[in-house]
């Protein structure tokens, strides 16, 4: 199996990164590569193009039916947009193509099987510190870990994982095929909930982590409960390893919130009080903060403007 035909659905800031990366290949003809985007979305990033690391891009754009049968078919929406992209990929893939998910969170394997068989979608992750800002997408390349994959169930997927390896390794995008791909996408999952969401609350820097026991207490309270539901579904993770983050550090709810954006809080605590409820586990500390965060983001839409 080889991988020449690649598409994007999602061109924000990790959308970005990937095609930045893709970018050599496409440019020596050894791979096509285009976003799928249909109506104004297509004109406006067709005359826009992409600015990453302040450098302009104009990418091929495609329909859904323009690129049918692809090899590798690549989401990067936000979660909240993950149902609306469903018939494009159904459109998209044909028996042969391979399908990776880049969003946060633990289910959205599960989303996309109800479009297309299982044995097709690559179960992955991906770590990056990438923005996007008012159109312009910016990432540290120090900082960019790249993507992690692995099989996942009853299905044989070597060949795929081997020509995705291939693929990348023309790339500046580091590649890691995992042993255990569910136990690194529940670890991140952690991780994500744990680190994003208190400080999300508190609207304080990644450094009051280290500088407040409260903040500290706080981020391990969420942490416990991931890993306590974790390990009702058979995934034994010790502890949650955190990055080094400047002290000024506004991790992506948080900008989110700055944005007056919508959250992906839905991705993080919500599947988690499901996924815990199914258990029987109670989630006392996540549900809170749940709660605290659709607050935040109703402030933002002027719900409380008095």
């Amino acid at each position: 199996m080889q991988i020449r035909t690649i598409v994007i659905i999602g061109a924000g800031a990790i959308g970005a990164y990937v095609y930045h990366g893709l970018y050599p290949l496409t440019e020596s003809g050894n791979i096509r590569c285009c976003f799928i985007a249909e109506g104004e979305r297509r004109k406006r990033l067709e005359t826009n193009g992409l600015i990453i690391n302040e450098v302009q891009y104009h990418p091929a754009v495609c329909t859904p039916e323009e690129a049918n049968g692809a090899d590798l078919v690549l989401i990067s929406v936000k979660y909240s947009a993950l149902p609306s992209v469903l018939e494009s990929v159904r459109t998209i893939a044909d028996s042969h193509t391979v399908v990776l998910s880049l969003l946060n969170g633990i289910d959205s394997e599960e989303i996309l099987a109800e479009v297309i068989p299982a044995s097709q979608i690559i179960y992955s992750l991906i770590r990056v510190s990438s923005q996007n800002l008012n159109g312009r997408i910016t990432y540290n390349p120090a900082s960019a870990f790249g993507i992690w994959a692995g099989e996942c169930g009853e299905y044989d997927q070597k060949e795929a994982l081997h020509a995705l390896e291939q693929l990348f390794a023309g790339t500046d995008i580091p590649f890691h095929i995992s042993e255990d791909i569910r136990k690194d996408q529940w670890h991140k999952f952690a991780l994500n909930i744990s680190a994003n969401l208190p400080q999300a609350v508190l609207n304080v820097g990644t450094g009051a982590y280290e500088d407040s026991g409260h903040v500290g207490w706080l981020r391990d309270a969420l942490a416990s409960e991931v890993l306590k539901t974790a390990e009702a579904y058979g995934i034994h993770i010790e502890k949650v390893s955190y990055g080094n983050w400047k002290k000024n550090g506004r991790l992506s709810t948080l900008q989110d919130l700055d944005r007056k954006q919508k959250t992906e809080v839905d991705m993080f605590l919500g599947v988690l009080m499901d996924k815990a409820a199914e258990k029987g586990i109670s989630v006392p500390y996540s549900e809170y903060t749940f709660h605290a965060v659709k607050a935040l983001e109703e402030k933002n839409e002027g719900r409380f403007d008095y």
